[in-house]
């Protein structure tokens, strides 16, 4: 078990230091492309060596990772499928293997179907529930047995989303998994808080992607009308948050969801 030690107030990280991974390890998932690719490629700008998950096209987790290394970075390539324990297990000895030790987790893979609740089948809602929030928690208890057996603590950050506040229409299954993903955070933070590993969520809001304009042009629209900051959020605005909670900048904050959302969770209801 990591050692819990009281500090002096000017036992202080300097401030070039707080937001430093060097020399750390960690595994994003869901990373070949979006959200996922935003926070690996932060993280090895800040000196991590990341391995880039994806499950079935490799593709775009070979290119991020040509792209890490071509700036000076490490990265390596893992795959599995996140809903099943043996495979996830078997990644996270992989990415010990081959980058030494493991010292963050990101929970970003899932899927974002549409389902009306009252034509939803049972298989739709169980693909949903284990692709967002199995996946979580079974990625979460094994990297933290492999940090727990090394001894120095760690950091796991789970990608939520406002939608585990706010309902959405057809989105039964999908807000009911980040709703999950938001209390298995905090359980997970209290019980491995002991051992020095730190577990926070970042909920994002509408965050743009290639065509999202064309695929929903009314819904962007009325997000930017309510959204405090009147528009669509960035992936790498999300990879900054994820940074800042898995770096010693946050060494004190556990079991906490961060809003990326323009404001979107504080606006007037009435």
């Amino acid at each position: 078990m990591a050692p819990i030690r009281d500090e002096p107030d000017d036992a202080t990280t300097p401030v070039a230091d707080l937001l430093d991974l060097s020399g750390q390890s960690a595994l994003v998932t869901g990373a070949g492309r979006g959200i996922g690719a935003a926070i690996a490629a932060r993280f090895a700008e800040a000196g991590a060596a990341v391995a880039v998950h994806y499950r079935s096209s490799s593709s775009g987790a070979e290119e991020l990772v040509a792209s890490i290394e071509a700036r000076g970075g490490t990265a390596v390539t893992v795959s599995a499928d996140l809903t099943r324990g043996n495979e996830v297990d078997a990644l996270m000895a992989k990415v010990v293997a081959r980058l030494g030790r493991l010292d963050i987790l990101v929970n970003n893979a899932g899927v974002y179907p549409l389902s009306p609740l009252i034509e939803m089948s049972e298989e739709e809602w169980d693909s949903v529930i284990d692709a967002n929030l199995k996946s979580v928690f079974l990625c979460t208890r094994s990297a933290a047995r492999a940090m727990i057996e090394r001894g120095k603590g760690g950091a796991i950050v789970n990608i939520a989303s406002v939608e585990g506040e706010l309902p959405a229409p057809m989105h039964s299954h999908y807000t009911s998994a980040k709703a999950g993903t938001l209390m298995h955070t905090r359980s997970a933070a209290l019980e491995l808080g002991p051992h020095g590993i730190r577990v926070n969520a970042v909920s994002p809001g509408l965050i743009w992607r290639p065509g999202l304009e064309e695929d929903w042009p009314e819904g962007v629209e009325r997000w930017r009308q309510t959204a405090p900051l009147g528009r669509v959020g960035r992936p790498r605005e999300v990879a900054d948050a994820c940074l800042f909670l898995a770096s010693p900048a946050s060494a004190w904050i556990t079991g906490a969801a961060l809003p990326v959302d323009g404001g979107i969770l504080a606006r007037a209801v009435f």
